[in-house]
């Protein structure tokens, strides 16, 4: 806990291919999104303990650049794939059990959006600061990467086990194909007709 090695931090751009799943699969390639959040969420939490421990340095900067990279090119993407796939049939089914999940749900969205904005900044600060310059996280900035981290938790946990399964089992195979599609497309991926 507390280091940063080389080799927990991805080589390529988050979000865009991930080991052993690919768009043909679309819920599997979801389910490796929330595993890569789970890693840059880890990546974060060990971030502030680097910080804690060694202060600011090269490491430390390389990764809050790539948590930001992640959160904003990656997370945005994986939302709207929710959005425009996952949620919909759930919303227009008879379960208002899954109806209230998915408006929560999207609620969680709105909410971690507002939520990254201040958890940037302070990455922003950490990727842009020397050594000379920096100043140790206070309560406020701390409070504010916690903040948004912990706003994961349940929410990939609901999807997971409640909303993929039961939206998984109202697609029909030409839903598949055309949420595999459009993921692709949205990603500016070479999509086969």
């Amino acid at each position: 806990m507390g280091t940063l090695s080389r080799t927990e931090r991805p080589a390529t751009v988050p979000g865009f291919h991930a080991p052993g799943a690919g768009f043909e699969a679309p819920f599997e390639m979801l389910g490796a999104c929330h595993e890569r959040v789970e890693r840059m969420l880890a990546l974060l939490a060990r971030l502030q303990q680097h910080l804690l421990a060694q202060g600011l340095d090269d490491a430390a900067r390389q990764a809050a650049r790539d948590v930001m990279r992640y959160f904003d090119l990656a997370a945005p993407l994986h939302h709207q794939d929710e959005e425009l796939h996952v949620f919909p049939p759930l919303r227009a089914g008879p379960d208002a059990d899954l109806r209230a999940l998915v408006q929560r749900l999207l609620q969680d969205h709105r909410d971690m959006e507002a939520a990254w904005r201040p958890a940037r900044s302070v990455l922003l600060a950490i990727a842009g600061s020397t050594a000379a310059g920096w100043t140790p996280l206070d309560p406020a900035r701390t409070a504010a990467l916690n903040r948004f981290a912990a706003l994961y938790v349940r929410h990939l946990a609901d999807e997971d086990q409640l909303a993929y399964p039961a939206a998984q089992s109202t697609l029909t195979d030409d839903a598949l194909l055309t949420m595999s599609r459009d993921m692709m497309q949205r990603r500016g991926m070479p999509v086969q007709k």
